[in-house]
């Protein structure tokens, strides 16, 4: 055998080591390729339904919005209506309210006033009273 049937021999022998190897892998890659496909499938059975209920919530959440939306709008005419309500009660009642209260005031300081003074004035007839006792007794 020369060297060049020998270098032809290892040439063969790594050629068929690589082509196993190649075979190897292609096995290998289509398991994979498999399982992948696999995954996508479970994945796309699995979200379509949940792209459906989440469809449904967004609507049902919308629809629960426009109701908080009505319910905010009825309040602040409620709002409204009551800010309109306290200023009509303020004008009608509460002038003539606070004219009372003054009236009542004026009433109670000029009666404590008075009772004062007839305090003060029986105060001086009884200390007048004694005074001229005491001089009539000397």
């Amino acid at each position: 055998m020369e060297a060049w049937d020998v270098a032809g021999i290892i040439i063969a022998v790594f050629w068929a080591i690589l082509v196993c190897f190649l075979a190897y892998m292609l096995v290998h890659l289509t398991k994979v390729l498999k399982e992948t496909t696999v995954l996508v499938s479970n994945v796309t059975e699995h979200t379509v339904p949940l792209l459906t209920e989440l469809v449904d919530t967004v609507a049902h959440t919308n629809a629960q919005l426009g109701k908080v939306d009505t319910i905010t709008t009825n309040l602040a005419g409620v709002s409204t209506n009551v800010n309109a309500l306290t200023s009509t009660f303020t004008h009608t009642i509460g002038g003539p309210l606070v004219k009372i209260a003054s009236f009542a005031y004026g009433l109670r300081t000029a009666a404590k006033l008075r009772h004062r003074a007839d305090a003060e004035k029986k105060v001086r007839e009884t200390m007048k009273a004694g005074r001229a006792a005491r001089r009539s007794a000397r």
